[in-house]
């Protein structure tokens, strides 16, 4: 497989400083032209008269989530098996530990810790579950069943929908960034990619099972077919659509081309789509903010927490474990990171675009890229903690990237 140089292009140097404009120019439609994401949502697919599937959310999601597909060489899955002790090591961790610290952090920090501070009293109006029909006043997990502009709707504590969005975003490991994470790092490419293929199919898998799990958990709405049909459109559809195209790219253009030119065009698309996801959301979530603006902050605490505990849990057990540096870092940073497309669509399809999950997840969105920059440098610091591999002439000149 020849392997790809993922520096760091402008879009996605400057990430953090997109989001930030995004949410100033989303605060600012939501305060003086509020009925833009109100018309822009109302496009959707419905099913039983029920909103399932927002087309402009759609369309911008799927372009986030392509170029992370087609990125992705399955026949490198096969190999894992010449690396199985990272391979446990990162399914283990995004599996098995990563969602349940995650549920125990938000809860902790946001139905404890914060609880006075996000307000007692305060209430999100959420979608119903698709495919229930509940009367108004009946209750459903923790939440009631309201009307809301002709619209039945749960209304339930403004904490537990943050607590749901934290949840979607700890159940959904690995993102498109984490190839520029691992190669900033001087990590192993070739294990970076194949641990995206392999997370890739086993959210197909456990995305749903899990995350509807802790959210039942979380006395939150669990409607199953709605999580199915999300990992379907927000998964399966450009997974199959990432595979089929780069098969036929590459049989008829060369591997050169499509890595050089295909992906290249497709990179500042992604980061556009998700930036305009992210002004929708926080048009929709302007009044809140504005209400208190330390919502973000409430949200963001227990997030940050939890992608430094991960981090360190993984790094320090490839130490443990005899990993090399190239294997350590990559394995870390798959942990540390989260698949926020996912969790944003998915929050977006559950709950709505108005909600506080949804707005959970754009926070989410918003730490990442700081926090990876800087594990980034530790892991560049304490590379002579680990053996070093054998690897190409690529990756040692990543790895020998000076600190910044």
């Amino acid at each position: 497989m020849t392997e790809n140089k993922h520096d760091m292009g402008y879009f996605e140097r400057y990430l953090t400083l997109w989001v930030g404009l995004c949410i100033v120019i989303g605060i600012l439609l939501g305060a003086y032209a509020p009925q833009f994401a109100r018309t822009l949502d109302g496009m959707s697919i419905d099913v039983n008269g029920a909103p399932v599937v927002s087309i402009p959310i759609a369309v911008c999601l799927f372009f986030m989530m392509y170029p992370i597909m087609a990125k992705i060489d399955f026949a490198e899955v096969v190999k894992a098996g010449k690396s199985i002790k990272p391979v446990t090591l990162t399914l283990i961790v995004n599996w098995a530990i990563k969602p349940f610290t995650m549920y125990g952090i938000a809860y902790l920090f946001l139905g404890v810790l914060f609880q006075q501070l996000i307000g007692v009293d305060a209430v999100d109006l959420v979608k119903m579950p698709f495919g229930l029909d509940l009367p108004l006043g009946s209750g459903y997990g923790s939440g009631t069943v309201v009307m809301h502009e002709g619209v039945k709707m749960l209304e339930v504590p403004l904490w537990r929908s943050y607590l749901a969005g934290c949840i979607l975003l700890g159940v959904a490991p690995c993102t498109a960034m984490v190839l520029v994470w691992g190669y900033l790092a001087g990590g192993n490419a070739g294990h970076t990619l194949v641990m995206v293929a392999i997370n890739s199919l086993a959210m197909l898998f456990l995305y749903g099972l899990i995350g509807g799990f802790l959210l039942g958990v979380g006395q939150l709405p669990v409607p199953w077919e709605a999580l199915l049909l999300s990992i379907s459109i927000y998964v399966a559809l450009p997974l199959f659509a990432g595979y089929f195209s780069r098969k036929w790219i590459v049989a008829h253009k060369g591997l050169i081309w499509f890595e050089q030119k295909f992906l290249h065009l497709l990179t500042p698309i992604t980061i556009i789509a998700l930036l305009l996801t992210l002004v929708l959301l926080f048009s929709f979530k302007g009044d809140v903010i504005t209400a208190n603006p330390l919502t973000i902050v409430w949200i963001a605490i227990p997030l940050a927490i939890q992608t430094l505990l991960i981090f360190a849990m993984t790094y320090v057990a490839a130490k443990f474990w005899g990993f090399s540096y190239e294997n350590a870092a990559p394995a870390a940073m798959i942990g540390a990171s989260n698949h926020f497309e996912v969790a944003i669509a998915t929050s977006v399809m559950l709950f709505g675009l108005s909600s506080g999950a949804a707005l959970a997840t754009v926070v989410g969105v918003l730490i990442e890229v700081p926090l990876m920059l800087a594990l980034v440098g530790f892991c560049k610091r304490t590379k002579h903690w680990f053996p070093r591999a054998a690897i190409s002439t690529d990756q040692d000149r990543s790895a020998d990237i000076p600190d910044k």
